[in-house]
């Protein structure tokens, strides 16, 4: 057994984009675990947008990450040292855990992997917290009805590439928006999209609204909202009448700084209005997934049943090493990544 571990904790909160002075990488003696716990050690760690939230001090639906605490995240696991009945030694487990190399963690968080069904890493990507925020937003509060037009934005990440396909499923026209030429491509192509704009070739909200009319000739029923930005000002004015916006997030916004953040006199007043949409839940609709855990056997039957099939397919975005998280995590924000961001912390025994 080591007796150390390492792990990544915030070195200083940001301002304005992350930066590598925001993260520092740690070794500190191996923790041992208590009654109704086990030491894991982390074999796969999900990046997400959410992430850069809790790096501010500011109010929002989960604590914001103390200064010299570790980063914390959905990770797939192999449990080392078991105090926890029903876990044992080699179990590949799932949970809310950190950016670490090891992890000791309540029992009662955590949900065995069956290493035969399906890839570990899918239970944090497709079948696991993205894949589910997909499934509910859609669902729930994007109540599709076949023939209607769903723009998605951020169509190939790991929430937007899940909504697209399903979206397709339900026999909707599905519009993705993406950014360049290559992402576009995989959603028409890979994913099945009827099209796909890339943002990054439209020079402002303008031109971009322009590309979306085209391609949206009926207006659009459902925009699940990712990205906020350029995309939703253009989106807007295409709204039909009795039309549904499930917001899941925001990224384009994310580094601006915590809610208020250039809302000032003068300053641009949408980026806190949409942030409060989805901290607060109102009715345009924002939805947080923590509150629709209850629901993960409904979607892993079916999402999972899709998968086997082929109806849906997916796509992951390794960095190598735990120390290459924080610089895959601030190319993430910028739209680095091509499908599910995930860090290999380590291979299983």
């Amino acid at each position: 057994m080591q007796s150390e571990m390492r792990r990544i904790v915030l070195a200083k909160r940001p301002e304005g984009a992350p930066t590598a002075e925001n993260f520092r990488l740690e070794t500190v003696p191996m923790p041992k675990p208590g009654a109704g716990q086990v030491l894991v050690r982390i074999l796969y760690l999900s990046l997400d947008p959410y992430m850069r939230g809790r790096m501010d001090d500011a109010k929002s639906y989960a604590p914001e990450v103390a200064i010299g605490a570790p980063m914390g995240g959905g990770c797939v696991a192999q449990v080392e040292v078991s105090n926890a009945p029903g876990f044992a030694p080699g179990d590949i487990v799932t949970g809310m855990m950190g950016w670490a190399s090891h992890w000791i963690a309540e029992a009662e968080g955590l949900q065995k992997l069956d290493p035969d069904a399906a890839p570990v890493s899918t239970a944090l990507g497709v079948l696991g917290m993205p894949g589910l925020t997909a499934w509910t937003g859609l669902n729930e509060y994007g109540r599709p009805k076949r023939g209607e037009t769903l723009v998605v934005s951020a169509a190939t990440g790991a929430v937007g590439s899940v909504v697209g396909q399903l979206g397709k499923i339900h026999g909707l026209r599905v519009v993705g928006v993406a950014g360049g030429a290559e992402k576009c491509a995989h959603a028409v192509d890979t994913l099945g999209l009827d099209t796909c704009i890339d943002h990054r070739a439209a020079a402002d909200a303008g031109a971009l609204r322009e590309a979306l009319a085209a391609a949206c000739p009926d207006g659009v029923d459902i925009y699940f909202e990712n990205v906020g930005g350029k995309t939703l000002e253009a989106v807007i004015p295409l709204m039909n009448v009795g039309g549904r916006i499930p917001v899941c997030g925001m990224i384009a916004w994310y580094n601006s700084g915590g809610p208020g953040a250039g809302a000032q006199e003068g300053g641009d007043r949408l980026p806190k209005l949409w942030r409060t949409i989805l901290v607060n839940r109102l009715s345009v609709n924002g939805f947080i997934v923590f509150d629709h855990f209850h629901r993960y056997p409904a979607f892993a039957k079916e999402v999972g049943g899709h998968l086997r099939d082929g109806r849906i397919t997916y796509r992951e975005d390794v960095a190598e090493g735990l120390e290459t998280a924080p610089e895959a995590f601030m190319a993430m924000l910028k739209g680095g990544n091509f499908g599910k961001q995930l860090v290999k912390v380590s291979e299983p025994s």
